[in-house]
């Protein structure tokens, strides 16, 4: 798979080197004085007596990094970031494995913490990704975002 520039999508889990290698990029930036992280797992849930043991993720990649674009430009004309990543796992994803991670960078706190936590609600409620959660049993449904 190519990836392109901005694209935020990942085959399958989010790796905790691409995490560390996100942060260790931004020690030299003097401009900088605070970052704000989230990263999204997969829980093992307990549904209808049944557990999750996975979510596969599917989306429209066209239509999402045409939104994803669009959700960026607003938050940094928002907020006086340093510098946004964002990343979501495509694919399935299992139990305890990351599927989503969003990093900011400002010069203040408020300013990261603001512009991750109002990322990170903006992509849950209005990117087109769905999941589907897989059970133990063999059979799943499809998640509803909490």
């Amino acid at each position: 798979m190519t990836k392109q520039k901005n694209d935020i999508f990942f085959q399958g889990p989010i790796p905790a080197t691409l995490v560390a290698e996100a942060i260790s990029k931004h020690h030299n930036k003097p401009e900088i004085g605070a970052h704000s992280i989230f990263l999204g797992q997969i829980r093992a849930d307990q549904i209808d007596g049944k557990a999750v043991k996975s979510i596969d993720y599917t989306t429209n990649r066209e239509l999402a990094l045409l939104k994803m674009a669009e959700i960026r430009e607003a938050v940094l004309d928002k907020y006086p970031l340093a510098c946004m990543h964002v990343y979501h796992s495509e694919g399935e994803v299992q139990v305890g494995e990351i599927c989503f991670f969003v990093f900011t960078s400002s010069a203040h706190r408020r300013a990261a913490m603001d512009a991750c936590d109002e990322l990170v609600e903006r992509i849950k409620k209005e990117m087109p990704i769905w999941g589907k959660e897989l059970f133990e049993d063999d059979t799943h449904q499809w998640k509803i975002n909490r």
